[in-house]
């Protein structure tokens, strides 16, 4: 290790002041060049908080058998997507990765063995929302994946793992949707905030509730909460990231909503501030 090396390394230990915590409803890929009222709330939150040092963003769009840390310098931007017009493929966005966050990271982690990641990059439920909060993409970012061999417990557990990321700058994001249920949406309602069918809007409003009390246990055991919620959840991986970032909440922390809508009929934009 050089002398630069060395002094990134030890730049990047440095306490700070506690970083809050963002659960980020993403929704369609199509937020990250479109104007409304969720990249509006996500550039007033970022005007809210301390500018980080780095992201630390778990992407509903990352599934893995394992879990990955991205550790390359240069993160490509990946378009995981198809079906969009053109003007959404070109858009780049070139933060900076972090290899030694990314092995910081991996080093907190006890639960499960962390594998450094090259080949990923930054997908669009990373960039879509973060181009938002911070245009110049100068502030590093790495993903964490999803293993979707775990349950709700596990991938809670693991957000607690990194608690202590938050006192060196580092902002840690979950990105997904608590209500994502693409198979009934209703297109012709999609870009209609408010448009949500009476059993999304039910959903929405019982998981808002257990966030704001603070009841995890029956966030984490959603699939005892009924028909409702196997509806806004019929797969997993967009409401996991919403669990990261309550495992990594202190007890004595506020917690606050914005973009609090639906749209499309079963699609919840709901995002959370905490700290």
């Amino acid at each position: 290790m050089n002398l630069n090396d060395l002094s990134k390394m030890t730049a990047s230990l440095e306490h700070t002041p506690k970083m809050p915590l963002l659960f980020l409803g993403h929704g369609s890929p199509m937020n990250a060049i479109e104007e409304n009222e969720f990249v509006q709330g996500f550039r007033k939150i970022a005007k809210q908080i301390p500018e980080p040092k780095a992201i630390l963003c778990i992407s509903a769009h990352w599934e893995t058998n394992g879990t990955f840390v991205t550790a390359m310098q240069n993160p490509p931007t990946i378009h995981d997507f198809g079906g969009f017009p053109q003007a959404l493929f070109d858009v780049q966005y070139p933060a900076p990765g972090s290899p030694e966050l990314a092995q910081q990271t991996k080093e907190l982690i006890h639960s499960t063995a962390v594998i450094l990641d090259d080949n990923w990059g930054l997908d669009h439920g990373a960039w879509s929302v973060i181009r938002h909060l911070y245009p110049e993409a100068n502030i590093p970012v790495i993903q964490m994946s999803i293993d979707y061999n775990k349950g709700p417990k596990y991938h809670y557990d693991l957000g607690y793992q990194i608690k202590s990321l938050r006192e060196k700058g580092v902002l840690i994001i979950g990105s997904g949707n608590i209500v994502h249920n693409l198979r009934m949406v209703d297109w012709r309602s999609i870009n209609t905030a408010g448009s949500g069918y009476d059993w999304a809007i039910e959903a929405d409003e019982k998981m808002k509730k257990f966030i704001v009390e603070d009841d995890h246990s029956s966030l984490i055991n959603f699939k005892s909460q009924g028909r409702i919620f196997d509806l806004a959840i019929p797969t997993p991986e967009h409401y996991l990231p919403l669990l990261y970032i309550l495992g990594l909440k202190n007890s004595d922390e506020s917690v606050s909503l914005f973009n609090d809508n639906t749209l499309g009929g079963s699609l919840s934009m709901t995002s959370v501030k905490i700290g």
